[in-house]
């Protein structure tokens, strides 16, 4: 299982490029998935200037990195949502336009399409996101979902996701949806659902964190035993998961770091995660994408995280675990 690691540049997103690719490749990264956003991928000054993406690709380049995916879980978690405020100030402003809901998804989709044509001229085989959900807060609470309405949901995922998958098609590439609460696919039944929702398209394929599914419970190995010719990425840190009675899996109104949450992002090895049975199942299903490092560990200084990850992971990368 010789898959790359690669540094998820999102959580560096404060970072200039060529400051952050001198880290990466001095921590012994060969690769990076890169965040549309920032000054890492300016989306649509790299389409209109292709001196601007050769530049980009010639920084990293230098540096030893490949571009594994490009990453749009901001602008892409616009798309089926119906609340926008929690992402005003992740949207470029070209996106948010106007600040009305409609508007706002189909100007989400078209950037999204943009990010794949930018993607596939850096050689990136992937677009790694989100969907957005308009009917998250009813599966978690209350009023209750009417019959009819996550049909309804689905309906409207698919036809929002149809153009950007046919662009993809004809690009050569995939969309790795991370499965996440707050989405459309935050489990098995709801990964199930939006493949069945989208005629089981071959360009679909998820983003497998196991973080977020061992904080609801769910065991990675199940997910990735159910879906093994659609796991085409993988993000790395691991999860603490605190069940004494009085914390809830919601985390509350907490800040991550708070001893208050029911669960906390670790630094990859320093959490609840059984990595071995993670990447033996990897192993099993021959997975060969990247291994992408998304630090987020509000208690460990990211460079220690991200310069630790990688001695970490290379006791599994190299292996046949089966």
């Amino acid at each position: 299982m010789g898959c790359p690691l690669a540094l998820f540049t999102g959580p560096w997103s404060d970072l200039p490029l060529d400051e952050l690719a001198g880290l990466a490749a001095g921590w012994s990264y060969r690769a990076v998935e890169l965040a549309a956003w920032g000054d890492h991928l300016e989306v649509q000054r790299c389409l209109g200037d292709p001196a601007a993406l050769d530049a980009r690709a010639d920084l990293l380049r230098g540096r030893g990195l490949e571009v594994t995916a490009v990453s749009c879980h901001r602008v892409s978690a616009a798309i089926c949502e119906v609340q926008h405020g929690g992402l005003r100030h992740l949207l470029p402003e070209y996106v948010w336009g106007d600040g009305e809901p409609e508007g706002i998804r189909q100007r989400a989709v078209s950037e999204v399409i943009a990010t794949a044509r930018v993607a596939s001229r850096l050689g990136a085989p992937l677009l790694t996101g989100f969907t957005g959900s308009a009917i998250w807060s009813r599966i978690t609470g209350y009023p209750r979902l009417r019959d009819g309405e996550l049909g309804e949901a689905l309906a409207d995922f698919s036809r929002r996701f149809r153009p950007i998958l046919a662009e993809l098609r004809e690009l050569g590439m995939r969309y790795a949806l991370e499965a996440h609460p707050g989405q459309m696919a935050f489990d098995l039944g709801s990964a199930e659902a939006v493949i069945e929702a989208m005629d089981g398209a071959p360009e679909l394929g998820f983003t497998l964190d196991p973080g977020h599914l061992v904080w609801q419970g769910i065991d990675p190995v199940e997910f990735i035993e159910r879906f093994p010719e659609r796991i085409l990425h993988v993000h790395v840190k691991d999860v603490v998961v605190r069940q004494d009675g009085r914390h809830g899996l919601l985390g509350g109104y907490h800040p991550h770091g708070d001893p208050r949450r029911g669960w906390e992002f670790r630094a990859p090895g320093r959490g609840h995660l059984d990595w071995e049975e993670f990447f033996r199942a990897l192993g099993r299903i021959g997975y060969q994408g990247s291994l992408s490092v998304e630090v987020s560990d509000s208690w460990l200084d990211r460079t220690a995280a991200a310069e630790e990850a990688v001695p970490f992971l290379e006791r599994f990368r190299h292996g046949s675990l089966a």
